[in-house]
């Protein structure tokens, strides 16, 4: 009974700590996830019957790191028509031209794909100057290999502290768990919002992120790539 009572409450402090259930925000009309390997095989034919317009997927991390399952979910989100973007998980203390050149050989990005995401949410003690200079190198070469302003992904706080007043004319995607928008300094605004991480839809096993974008479809193909560079210089 000792040994009963312990697992249960065990149990009751996981779900305290897992939160409520994202629910979706009705209230706007453009809507997305984000997944990577944690959310183990997706049944993408079935995501593809849902009211989703747009899916991110981490491609890559640091210098040398690929998500097991991007390639399997960057072909199956082309299958199904879905606007796909890929993300780089920024490691600050990694060169940052060996990131960008790890991203870029690892996404075969293709004319239509939303812009690559640079996703920057630590600073492994690295100072704000220094952090600043390094995502700078790793943004302005994979710009140039496609030919459009990555995406910078960050949470409300860490771009407040550390982003704000940079890096103008970049598209914004915050994450901020709540059902009141990110206020970012600066005046900065933001163009997807990543509102939940506790979201479930069918074909996917377990949680999902949760994203809207702050326009129309319209405005949200405006992102989408136009143009590809020869990235022989890259390899």
């Amino acid at each position: 009974m000792k040994l009963y009572l312990t697992i249960l409450c065990l149990t009751l402090v996981c779900l305290a700590c897992e939160g409520p259930p994202t629910l979706r925000l009705d209230r706007y009309a453009v809507h997305g996830i984000d997944v990577s390997h944690y959310q183990s095989r997706i049944n993408w034919d079935t995501v593809a019957a849902l009211p989703l317009h747009f899916a991110f997927v981490k491609a890559t991390e640091g210098a040398t790191y690929t998500d097991s399952l991007f390639a399997m979910n960057w072909e199956a989100m082309k299958r199904i028509g879905i606007r796909r973007g890929a993300y780089h998980f920024f490691r600050p203390n990694a060169p940052p031209g060996e990131q960008a050149r790890h991203f870029a050989r690892t996404v075969p990005l293709e004319i239509g794909d939303l812009p690559p995401v640079l996703d920057i949410e630590i600073t492994d003690g690295m100072p704000k100057a220094e952090l600043v200079r390094r995502l700078q190198i790793w943004l302005d070469i994979v710009e140039s290999t496609c030919g459009v302003k990555p995406i910078i992904y960050s949470n409300v706080h860490f771009y407040n502290r550390y982003l704000a007043g940079h890096f103008t004319g970049y598209p914004l995607w915050i994450a901020r768990y709540n059902e009141r928008e990110p206020t970012l300094a600066c005046g900065s605004d933001w163009g997807f919002w990543q509102y939940g991480r506790h979201g479930r839809l069918p074909g996917i096993k377990g949680h999902v992120d949760f994203n809207v974008f702050s326009g129309s479809l319209e405005q949200l193909d405006s992102l989408r790539l136009r143009e590809l560079v020869e990235l022989s210089s890259l390899r």
